[in-house]
Protein backbone atom coordinates (compact mmCIF):
# COMPACT_ATOMS: atom_id res chain seq x y z
CA UNK A 1 0.00 0.00 0.00
CA UNK A 2 3.16 2.27 -0.02
CA UNK A 3 2.53 5.67 -2.42
CA UNK A 4 4.97 7.34 -4.79
CA UNK A 5 4.89 10.42 -3.36
CA UNK A 6 3.24 11.72 -6.32
CA UNK A 7 0.58 9.31 -6.60
CA UNK A 8 0.02 10.28 -3.03
CA UNK A 9 -0.88 13.54 -3.46
CA UNK A 10 -2.59 12.75 -6.69
CA UNK A 11 -4.72 10.51 -4.75
CA UNK A 12 -5.36 13.12 -1.99
CA UNK A 13 -6.21 15.96 -4.31
CA UNK A 14 -8.32 13.64 -6.26
CA UNK A 15 -10.30 12.78 -3.31
CA UNK A 16 -10.63 16.73 -1.71
CA UNK A 17 -13.77 19.02 -3.05
CA UNK A 18 -13.93 22.45 -3.07
CA UNK A 19 -16.02 23.72 0.23
CA UNK A 20 -19.49 25.68 -0.39
CA UNK A 21 -19.53 29.38 -0.75
CA UNK A 22 -20.58 31.64 1.98
CA UNK A 23 -21.40 35.31 1.80
CA UNK A 24 -18.78 37.09 3.52
CA UNK A 25 -18.90 41.09 3.99
CA UNK A 26 -16.32 43.42 2.02
CA UNK A 27 -14.10 43.86 5.39
CA UNK A 28 -13.32 40.47 5.54
CA UNK A 29 -13.02 39.63 1.95
CA UNK A 30 -8.85 40.15 1.67
CA UNK A 31 -7.11 36.64 1.07
CA UNK A 32 -10.83 35.19 -0.13
CA UNK A 33 -11.71 32.89 -3.12
CA UNK A 34 -13.76 33.99 -5.49
CA UNK A 35 -16.78 31.04 -6.23
CA UNK A 36 -18.19 32.85 -9.76
CA UNK A 37 -17.28 35.31 -12.22
CA UNK A 38 -18.05 38.69 -11.18
CA UNK A 39 -19.69 40.94 -14.15
CA UNK A 40 -19.45 44.83 -13.86
CA UNK A 41 -23.15 45.79 -13.04
CA UNK A 42 -22.66 49.02 -15.53
CA UNK A 43 -20.58 51.13 -17.41
CA UNK A 44 -17.84 52.90 -15.40
CA UNK A 45 -17.17 55.76 -15.34
CA UNK A 46 -21.22 55.61 -15.73
CA UNK A 47 -20.94 58.92 -17.25
CA UNK A 48 -18.34 61.37 -19.24
CA UNK A 49 -16.75 63.44 -16.81
CA UNK A 50 -13.54 66.03 -15.74
CA UNK A 51 -10.09 64.12 -15.10
CA UNK A 52 -9.30 67.33 -13.74
CA UNK A 53 -9.90 70.97 -12.04
CA UNK A 54 -10.54 73.09 -14.85
CA UNK A 55 -12.99 74.34 -17.60
CA UNK A 56 -15.47 72.49 -19.92
CA UNK A 57 -15.13 73.38 -23.53
CA UNK A 58 -15.82 72.91 -27.16
CA UNK A 59 -12.33 72.26 -28.91
CA UNK A 60 -13.27 74.32 -31.85
CA UNK A 61 -13.59 77.36 -30.24
CA UNK A 62 -10.80 77.39 -28.45
CA UNK A 63 -8.76 77.53 -31.77
CA UNK A 64 -11.03 80.96 -32.62
CA UNK A 65 -11.53 82.99 -29.20
CA UNK A 66 -8.81 83.41 -26.72
CA UNK A 67 -11.15 84.24 -23.91
CA UNK A 68 -14.21 82.67 -23.15
CA UNK A 69 -17.08 83.70 -21.45
CA UNK A 70 -17.62 80.85 -18.57
CA UNK A 71 -21.18 80.03 -18.23
CA UNK A 72 -21.45 78.36 -14.91
CA UNK A 73 -19.88 76.00 -12.62
CA UNK A 74 -20.54 72.26 -12.19
CA UNK A 75 -19.06 71.07 -9.02
CA UNK A 76 -18.38 67.22 -8.31
CA UNK A 77 -21.65 65.38 -7.50
CA UNK A 78 -23.66 67.43 -9.10
CA UNK A 79 -25.62 67.36 -12.41
CA UNK A 80 -25.21 68.93 -15.29
CA UNK A 81 -28.77 68.96 -16.64
CA UNK A 82 -29.38 72.50 -17.63
CA UNK A 83 -25.55 73.43 -18.74
CA UNK A 84 -24.41 73.90 -22.43
CA UNK A 85 -20.92 74.93 -23.95
CA UNK A 86 -21.79 76.92 -26.56
CA UNK A 87 -19.98 78.40 -29.03
CA UNK A 88 -17.33 80.99 -27.22
CA UNK A 89 -18.37 80.12 -23.68
CA UNK A 90 -17.18 77.38 -21.29
CA UNK A 91 -18.14 75.96 -17.69
CA UNK A 92 -16.21 75.48 -14.96
CA UNK A 93 -15.55 72.32 -13.35
CA UNK A 94 -14.47 69.94 -10.92
CA UNK A 95 -12.57 66.98 -10.79
CA UNK A 96 -15.36 63.29 -11.01
CA UNK A 97 -18.48 66.30 -12.13
CA UNK A 98 -19.79 65.16 -15.34
CA UNK A 99 -18.90 66.92 -18.91
CA UNK A 100 -22.64 69.17 -20.09
CA UNK A 101 -23.84 69.21 -23.69
CA UNK A 102 -21.80 70.84 -25.94
CA UNK A 103 -18.49 70.01 -23.87
CA UNK A 104 -15.71 68.19 -25.59
CA UNK A 105 -12.95 68.78 -23.55
CA UNK A 106 -11.67 69.81 -20.21
CA UNK A 107 -8.65 73.04 -19.91
CA UNK A 108 -6.76 71.92 -16.68
CA UNK A 109 -7.16 75.39 -14.30
CA UNK A 110 -2.97 75.72 -14.60
CA UNK A 111 -3.35 76.18 -18.52
CA UNK A 112 -5.96 79.03 -17.81
CA UNK A 113 -6.45 82.70 -16.33
CA UNK A 114 -10.03 83.09 -14.91
CA UNK A 115 -10.85 86.90 -14.28
CA UNK A 116 -14.11 85.64 -12.37
CA UNK A 117 -16.09 86.46 -15.51
CA UNK A 118 -13.66 85.05 -18.08
CA UNK A 119 -11.51 82.63 -18.45
CA UNK A 120 -8.23 82.93 -20.64
CA UNK A 121 -6.80 79.80 -22.65
CA UNK A 122 -3.19 79.64 -23.00
CA UNK A 123 -2.61 76.08 -24.57
CA UNK A 124 -3.90 74.19 -27.40
CA UNK A 125 -6.44 72.18 -26.85
CA UNK A 126 -7.60 68.79 -28.61
CA UNK A 127 -11.24 66.86 -28.60
CA UNK A 128 -11.07 64.62 -25.97
CA UNK A 129 -8.41 66.18 -23.34
CA UNK A 130 -8.90 65.36 -19.67
CA UNK A 131 -12.47 63.87 -20.49
CA UNK A 132 -13.11 60.44 -18.83
CA UNK A 133 -15.41 58.79 -21.32
CA UNK A 134 -18.49 56.55 -20.12
CA UNK A 135 -17.40 52.76 -20.07
CA UNK A 136 -13.76 53.76 -20.74
CA UNK A 137 -12.58 51.69 -18.08
CA UNK A 138 -15.06 48.91 -17.59
CA UNK A 139 -18.40 47.93 -19.66
CA UNK A 140 -21.00 46.67 -18.31
CA UNK A 141 -21.23 42.74 -18.18
CA UNK A 142 -17.78 42.83 -18.93
CA UNK A 143 -16.12 39.92 -16.04
CA UNK A 144 -14.09 41.84 -13.83
CA UNK A 145 -13.12 39.02 -11.58
CA UNK A 146 -13.06 35.14 -12.62
CA UNK A 147 -13.89 32.24 -10.69
CA UNK A 148 -10.48 31.07 -8.25
CA UNK A 149 -9.75 34.80 -8.31
CA UNK A 150 -7.41 35.99 -4.81
CA UNK A 151 -9.26 38.93 -3.22
CA UNK A 152 -7.01 41.54 -2.85
CA UNK A 153 -7.26 45.21 -1.41
CA UNK A 154 -7.68 45.71 -5.32
CA UNK A 155 -10.67 43.68 -6.17
CA UNK A 156 -12.00 45.05 -2.59
CA UNK A 157 -12.45 48.24 -4.01
CA UNK A 158 -14.13 47.13 -7.30
CA UNK A 159 -16.41 45.55 -5.68
CA UNK A 160 -17.41 48.18 -3.50
CA UNK A 161 -17.89 50.58 -6.67
CA UNK A 162 -20.26 48.20 -8.13
CA UNK A 163 -22.41 48.70 -4.61
CA UNK A 164 -21.82 45.63 -3.47
CA UNK A 165 -21.53 45.06 0.49
CA UNK A 166 -21.05 40.90 0.55
CA UNK A 167 -20.00 38.74 -1.61
CA UNK A 168 -19.98 34.25 -2.07
CA UNK A 169 -16.77 33.27 -1.81
CA UNK A 170 -15.69 30.09 -0.78
CA UNK A 171 -15.68 28.69 2.51
CA UNK A 172 -12.85 27.89 5.03
CA UNK A 173 -12.02 24.62 6.27
CA UNK A 174 -12.15 24.14 10.14
CA UNK A 175 -9.38 21.36 10.66
CA UNK A 176 -9.18 19.64 14.21
CA UNK A 177 -5.76 19.08 15.19
CA UNK A 178 -4.83 16.28 17.24
CA UNK A 179 -1.23 14.91 19.12
CA UNK A 180 -1.42 11.50 20.34
CA UNK A 181 0.84 9.84 22.41
CA UNK A 182 1.14 8.77 26.19
CA UNK A 183 4.85 10.45 26.38
CA UNK A 184 3.47 14.06 25.35
CA UNK A 185 2.79 17.03 27.51
CA UNK A 186 1.02 20.19 26.84
CA UNK A 187 3.20 23.61 26.54
CA UNK A 188 3.45 24.86 29.48
CA UNK A 189 3.59 22.05 31.73
CA UNK A 190 6.80 20.59 33.13
CA UNK A 191 7.45 17.48 31.66
CA UNK A 192 8.57 14.60 34.00
CA UNK A 193 11.33 11.66 33.00
CA UNK A 194 10.50 10.47 29.62
CA UNK A 195 7.92 13.24 28.82
CA UNK A 196 8.03 15.49 25.28
CA UNK A 197 6.69 18.74 25.52
CA UNK A 198 3.88 18.88 22.72
CA UNK A 199 5.13 21.11 19.70
CA UNK A 200 3.27 19.65 16.68
CA UNK A 201 -0.25 20.47 17.35
CA UNK A 202 1.16 24.32 17.50
CA UNK A 203 3.05 23.88 14.43
CA UNK A 204 0.41 22.50 12.62
CA UNK A 205 -1.81 25.00 13.81
CA UNK A 206 0.08 27.83 12.98
CA UNK A 207 0.69 26.25 9.20
CA UNK A 208 -3.35 26.08 9.25
CA UNK A 209 -3.69 29.51 10.18
CA UNK A 210 -0.85 30.91 7.72
CA UNK A 211 -3.22 29.86 4.74
CA UNK A 212 -6.16 31.45 6.10
CA UNK A 213 -7.75 28.33 7.26
CA UNK A 214 -9.15 27.86 10.71
CA UNK A 215 -7.17 25.55 13.49
CA UNK A 216 -9.57 23.52 16.09
CA UNK A 217 -6.88 22.40 18.80
CA UNK A 218 -8.35 18.75 20.16
CA UNK A 219 -5.10 18.41 22.81
CA UNK A 220 -3.74 14.97 23.58
CA UNK A 221 -4.96 11.49 23.23
CA UNK A 222 -3.75 8.99 25.03
CA UNK A 223 -2.52 5.38 23.60
CA UNK A 224 -6.00 3.70 24.43
CA UNK A 225 -8.95 3.05 22.75
CA UNK A 226 -11.17 5.53 25.05
CA UNK A 227 -9.36 8.50 24.78
CA UNK A 228 -8.54 7.96 21.15
CA UNK A 229 -11.87 7.49 20.40
CA UNK A 230 -13.27 10.21 22.26
CA UNK A 231 -10.71 13.07 20.21
CA UNK A 232 -11.52 11.50 17.03
CA UNK A 233 -15.26 11.57 17.28
CA UNK A 234 -14.43 15.57 18.19
CA UNK A 235 -12.43 15.92 15.39
CA UNK A 236 -14.69 14.24 12.32
CA UNK A 237 -16.91 17.11 13.26
CA UNK A 238 -14.62 19.51 11.50
CA UNK A 239 -14.13 19.71 7.76
CA UNK A 240 -10.59 18.20 8.29
CA UNK A 241 -9.04 15.90 10.61
CA UNK A 242 -5.18 15.86 11.26
CA UNK A 243 -3.38 13.36 13.74
CA UNK A 244 0.44 13.44 14.92
CA UNK A 245 2.02 10.17 15.41
CA UNK A 246 0.66 7.20 16.06
CA UNK A 247 0.71 5.44 12.71
CA UNK A 248 3.82 3.87 12.29
CA UNK A 249 4.34 0.14 13.04
CA UNK A 250 5.14 0.03 17.35
CA UNK A 251 3.22 -1.97 19.89
CA UNK A 252 1.49 1.17 20.74
CA UNK A 253 0.43 2.89 17.31
CA UNK A 254 -2.97 2.38 17.09
CA UNK A 255 -4.51 5.88 15.41
CA UNK A 256 -5.04 3.68 12.36
CA UNK A 257 -7.16 1.23 13.98
CA UNK A 258 -9.07 3.84 15.79
CA UNK A 259 -9.81 6.05 12.99
CA UNK A 260 -11.19 2.59 10.68
CA UNK A 261 -13.10 2.00 14.04
CA UNK A 262 -14.69 5.65 13.71
CA UNK A 263 -15.52 4.76 10.27
CA UNK A 264 -12.54 6.56 8.19
CA UNK A 265 -11.80 4.52 5.45
CA UNK A 266 -8.17 4.34 4.28
CA UNK A 267 -6.73 5.41 0.76
CA UNK A 268 -3.11 4.76 1.58
CA UNK A 269 -0.91 4.18 4.43
CA UNK A 270 2.69 5.21 3.68
CA UNK A 271 4.36 7.22 0.76
CA UNK A 272 7.56 6.42 -0.37
CA UNK A 273 9.04 10.37 0.55
CA UNK A 274 11.52 11.08 3.52
CA UNK A 275 10.61 12.65 5.33
CA UNK A 276 7.29 12.10 6.38
CA UNK A 277 7.23 8.20 4.76
CA UNK A 278 4.74 6.43 7.93
CA UNK A 279 1.80 9.05 6.71
CA UNK A 280 -1.67 7.88 6.26
CA UNK A 281 -4.77 9.37 4.02
CA UNK A 282 -8.27 8.42 4.82
CA UNK A 283 -11.72 9.78 4.03
CA UNK A 284 -14.72 9.49 6.38
CA UNK A 285 -18.10 10.35 4.33
CA UNK A 286 -16.09 12.08 2.11
CA UNK A 287 -13.90 14.29 4.61
CA UNK A 288 -9.99 13.76 4.14
CA UNK A 289 -7.84 12.55 7.59
CA UNK A 290 -4.56 13.02 7.65
CA UNK A 291 -2.35 10.98 9.73
CA UNK A 292 1.01 12.48 9.92
CA UNK A 293 3.97 10.95 11.45
CA UNK A 294 5.08 12.16 15.11
CA UNK A 295 8.71 13.80 14.52
CA UNK A 296 8.14 17.22 14.13
CA UNK A 297 10.08 17.12 11.29
CA UNK A 298 8.08 14.81 9.45
CA UNK A 299 4.98 15.73 10.49
CA UNK A 300 5.84 19.52 9.02
CA UNK A 301 7.38 18.56 5.76
CA UNK A 302 4.26 15.98 5.68
CA UNK A 303 1.85 18.71 5.91
CA UNK A 304 3.70 20.90 3.55
CA UNK A 305 3.64 18.12 0.69
CA UNK A 306 0.51 16.76 0.99
CA UNK A 307 -1.44 18.40 3.52
CA UNK A 308 -1.07 21.92 2.19
CA UNK A 309 -2.48 21.51 -1.05
CA UNK A 310 -5.56 19.49 -0.43
CA UNK A 311 -6.91 22.83 1.97
CA UNK A 312 -5.88 25.25 -0.81
CA UNK A 313 -8.27 23.30 -2.99
CA UNK A 314 -10.74 23.05 -0.14
CA UNK A 315 -10.78 26.81 -0.23
CA UNK A 316 -10.86 27.73 -3.80
CA UNK A 317 -7.65 28.17 -4.82
CA UNK A 318 -6.71 27.21 -8.22
CA UNK A 319 -2.83 27.04 -7.48
CA UNK A 320 -1.96 24.80 -5.04
CA UNK A 321 1.42 23.43 -5.56
CA UNK A 322 4.05 26.36 -4.44
CA UNK A 323 6.04 26.90 -7.32
CA UNK A 324 9.62 25.57 -8.61
CA UNK A 325 12.74 27.39 -8.98
CA UNK A 326 15.80 26.37 -10.19
CA UNK A 327 19.28 26.78 -7.64
CA UNK A 328 22.49 25.84 -8.43
CA UNK A 329 23.89 23.87 -5.29
CA UNK A 330 26.86 24.68 -3.26
CA UNK A 331 28.45 22.15 -1.91
CA UNK A 332 26.66 18.50 -2.42
CA UNK A 333 22.87 17.45 -1.66
CA UNK A 334 22.64 13.79 -1.43
CA UNK A 335 19.74 11.22 -1.18
CA UNK A 336 20.73 7.70 -0.70
CA UNK A 337 17.15 6.79 0.96
CA UNK A 338 15.65 5.55 -3.09
CA UNK A 339 12.98 7.84 -2.17
CA UNK A 340 11.44 11.48 -3.20
CA UNK A 341 13.62 13.05 -0.46
CA UNK A 342 12.95 16.69 0.89
CA UNK A 343 16.52 18.57 1.85
CA UNK A 344 15.92 21.27 3.98
CA UNK A 345 18.12 24.41 2.25
CA UNK A 346 19.19 27.46 3.02
CA UNK A 347 18.71 29.56 -0.38
CA UNK A 348 20.39 33.02 -1.14
CA UNK A 349 20.06 35.24 -4.35
CA UNK A 350 23.64 35.75 -6.29
CA UNK A 351 24.27 38.43 -9.33
CA UNK A 352 24.06 34.68 -11.61
CA UNK A 353 20.60 33.45 -9.57
CA UNK A 354 19.71 31.22 -6.66
CA UNK A 355 21.90 29.22 -4.70
CA UNK A 356 21.06 26.54 -2.10
CA UNK A 357 22.93 25.15 -0.01
CA UNK A 358 22.36 22.52 2.94
CA UNK A 359 20.47 24.20 6.21
CA UNK A 360 22.51 21.86 8.73
CA UNK A 361 21.89 18.27 9.74
CA UNK A 362 19.46 16.39 8.21
CA UNK A 363 18.42 13.92 10.48
CA UNK A 364 13.91 14.62 11.32
CA UNK A 365 14.54 14.48 14.60
CA UNK A 366 16.77 18.18 14.15
CA UNK A 367 14.69 20.93 14.54
CA UNK A 368 16.91 23.78 14.51
CA UNK A 369 17.34 23.24 10.34
CA UNK A 370 13.36 24.38 10.08
CA UNK A 371 14.51 27.33 11.81
CA UNK A 372 17.96 27.85 9.32
CA UNK A 373 15.78 26.64 5.89
CA UNK A 374 14.05 28.68 3.45
CA UNK A 375 13.38 26.49 1.41
CA UNK A 376 12.85 23.14 0.75
CA UNK A 377 15.02 21.63 -1.81
CA UNK A 378 13.13 18.16 -3.51
CA UNK A 379 15.37 15.27 -4.82
CA UNK A 380 13.63 12.73 -6.87
CA UNK A 381 14.04 8.86 -5.73
CA UNK A 382 16.54 8.39 -8.70
CA UNK A 383 18.21 11.31 -8.17
CA UNK A 384 21.01 10.64 -5.88
CA UNK A 385 23.55 13.10 -5.67
CA UNK A 386 24.07 16.46 -6.64
CA UNK A 387 26.94 18.03 -6.72
CA UNK A 388 28.25 21.81 -6.89
CA UNK A 389 26.94 23.75 -9.19
CA UNK A 390 24.57 21.05 -10.20
CA UNK A 391 20.23 22.44 -10.56
CA UNK A 392 18.34 21.38 -8.34
CA UNK A 393 14.46 22.55 -7.63
CA UNK A 394 13.21 24.34 -4.32
CA UNK A 395 10.35 25.25 -2.87
CA UNK A 396 10.81 28.76 -1.04
CA UNK A 397 9.47 29.00 2.00
CA UNK A 398 10.29 32.23 2.75
CA UNK A 399 11.71 35.89 1.60
CA UNK A 400 15.32 35.32 -0.22
CA UNK A 401 17.95 37.81 0.19
CA UNK A 402 21.45 38.79 -0.92
CA UNK A 403 24.26 36.99 1.36
CA UNK A 404 25.94 40.12 3.34
CA UNK A 405 29.01 41.18 1.00
CA UNK A 406 31.87 41.29 3.87
CA UNK A 407 34.22 42.51 1.12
Amino acid sequence: MIKSFLDARNLILDNTLQLEAESVPLVDLVGRILTRDFHARWDMPRWDNSEMDGFAVNALSCRHFVQLLVAGYIPAGSSAEGFSVRPGTAVRIMTGAPIPAGCDAVVPIENTEFDGERVTIKKAVKHGDYIRFRGSDISADEVMISTGSVLRPAEINLLASFSLESIPVFRRPRVAILSTGDELVAPGEIPAAGQIIDGNSWSLAAAVKEIGATPVLLGIAQDNDESLGEKIALGLKADVLITSAGVSTGDRDLVREALENAGVKPVFWKVSMKPGGPTAFGLQQGKPVFSLPGNPVSSMIGFEELVRPALLKMMGYQEVLRPLNKARVRGVLANESGKTRFLRVRVEKTATGLVAKSAGDQNTGILSTMIRANAIAILAAEQTRFSHDDEVDVQLLGEVERPYDQS
